[in-house]
């Protein structure tokens, strides 16, 4: 079975039992902080992925980083998650916990590249851009990437905006080489 899937069996019922115990946001709050842990400490995701660290030790490790920090059903969740030997899944159950979250409350993610840290001004821009394009509200993740020279890159879901120098240019490129 794919991580995909996998991911989706774990996360699906949390957010439902989430909705109905009145806890979503609190659930959703500890899954962002997990996805930042993992993204942050490399040694934490290892440690997670690490096939000779027993799932006993890694559900401990887990109760003793999130034990009074995050919501009981979370616990409940990492403890289960541990005991049917998924563990290593976890990174990819919290983002598919988030993506179910937010297609559920109308959100779009999108991915807005730049050369530079956006401002407000922009970052409304960029939030209306996919509104227009969706229909949806935008959560926007941005990065800062110096080689595309100029411009922005926005993705969302399976579409994309490529309005960046780099790829004005390859077009260009192109057209010289056609002709």
């Amino acid at each position: 079975m794919s991580v995909g899937r996998i991911a989706n069996r774990y996360a699906r019922p949390l957010l439902e039992l989430a909705g109905e115990t009145k806890v979503l946001e609190q659930v959703k709050e500890d899954m962002d902080g997990f996805s930042s842990l993992c993204q942050e400490n490399r040694e934490f995701l290892l440690m997670l992925r690490s096939p000779i660290i027993p799932r006993l030790k890694k559900a401990e490790i887990l109760k003793d980083i999130f034990n009074g920090k995050a919501n009981k059903l979370t616990m409940s969740a990492f403890d289960i998650i541990t005991r049917k030997n998924r563990e290593n899944l976890l990174p990819e159950i919290s983002s598919e916990f988030v993506r179910l979250y937010n297609e559920k409350m109308g959100y779009q993610e999108a991915v807005v590249t730049t050369t530079f840290p956006i401002d407000d001004q922009l970052r409304e821009s960029f939030q209306k851009i996919v509104k227009d394009v969706t229909g949806s509200e935008a959560v926007l993740n941005e990065t800062v990437d110096k080689t595309i020279l100029g411009g922005y890159i926005l993705k969302m879901g399976d579409k994309q905006l490529d309005e960046s120098i780099n790829s004005h240019l390859n077009e260009i490129k192109s057209k010289f080489t056609k002709n």
